[in-house]
């Protein structure tokens, strides 16, 4: 979703379209992850569907972070690309809550409003990716860091909880080199791929057990009290988080088509449809009833077709100016 470090290129200014294919299948999941949540428990293919988006979306955002930030901005474009424009859509989603939907808010920077905490800690793991990854075994310290921050209770406090439990997921991105992606994808290792994935989707419709769990889990947010966990519940649980969205965003990896698409423009774009979903579903959720009245397979589809269109309205140029505009403002 960040717009302020160029892709990695393959040979010369070649994209690498697998990963702006990989970001919109995400920022869609993303919108439709969010658009669903009010109303997900009342429908079972909703319910199900929301725990598969959870289970790898934001975890694979972030790994794409991590590959598009080998080359770490200075600290200046940091600034102006993330810290600016976090405040600057605080304000506006307070202006929003307050004089629009008359929902009770306040200026709570070190607790980022919606979906801007991304801009908080994608920034912090810029900041201190570079001095980490100098720490032998960074990667399983930091996943034993992620582990234990569910034991604390720092809430939504600067988005600690979740820097530290997506981190892995920052680091891993940052150590991926494509090119090793080459000796698998062949029809072997899409048909594999496939089924472990098809069969992913079979477990989610045919296990108990993770329907006594709370989808909140893949969150990293909340702590494993917060979520009715004890100790070595909670532990387990998020290992197997690591272990379920890692699988995942090498799985996607080798399904998605590699060429530029008719659709891979969007991948470009995601920033601008990542801030203004927010805004349409803070709008819907507030104020209406809308979101919490889809019931029906119907109504699903109906709700689906919503966001498909949604994403493509918000990554017409005016919403993609406008994102470019604030993370250039100096």
């Amino acid at each position: 979703m960040d717009t302020t470090v160029k892709a990695p290129a393959v040979s010369g200014d070649q994209r690498e379209y697998l990963f702006d294919n990989y970001k919109v299948l995400l920022i869609l999941l993303v919108v439709i992850g969010h658009f669903i949540e009010p109303s997900n428990d009342q429908n079972s293919f909703l319910y199900e569907l929301k725990w598969g988006i959870v289970a790898f979306h934001m975890p694979a955002f972030i790994f794409i972070s991590g590959y598009f930030s080998k080359r770490i901005p200075s600290l200046k474009k940091m600034l102006c690309g993330l810290v600016i424009p976090y405040f600057v859509y605080e304000i506006l989603y307070y202006l929003l809550y307050t004089f629009v939907l008359d929902k009770e808010t306040g200026f709570y920077f070190a607790r980022p409003k919606f979906s801007l905490w991304y801009l908080m800690a994608l920034f912090a793991w810029r900041l201190f990716s570079p001095l980490v990854e100098k720490i032998p075994g960074c990667m399983i310290l930091s996943v034993i860091a992620g582990i234990l921050i569910g034991f604390t209770d720092f809430g939504n406090f600067l988005s600690i909880p979740r820097i530290l439990f997506f981190f892995p997921f920052f680091l891993a991105g940052k150590k991926f080199d494509s090119s090793s992606l080459a000796r698998l994808r062949n029809r072997k290792g899409y048909l594999g791929a496939l089924a472990i994935l098809g069969g992913f989707a079979v477990f989610l419709f045919t296990d108990n057990y993770h329907h006594r769990l709370d989808q909140k889990i893949f969150y990293g947010r909340y702590s494993y009290a917060d979520m009715d966990m004890g100790s070595v519940e909670g532990v387990l649980v998020r290992i197997g988080c690591y272990l379920i969205s890692f699988l995942l965003i090498y799985l996607f990896m080798l399904v998605l088509p590699t060429e530029k698409k008719s659709y891979s423009y969007l991948g470009e774009r995601t920033m601008a449809i990542y801030i203004f979903h927010g805004f349409v579903y803070s709008c819907l959720k507030y104020g209406s009833s809308i979101l919490t009245s889809v019931e029906s397979n119907l109504e699903c589809l109906y709700l689906l077709a919503f966001c498909f269109f949604l994403v493509w309205f918000l990554s017409r140029k005016p919403f993609v100016l406008f994102t470019n505009k604030i993370a250039h403002l100096f």
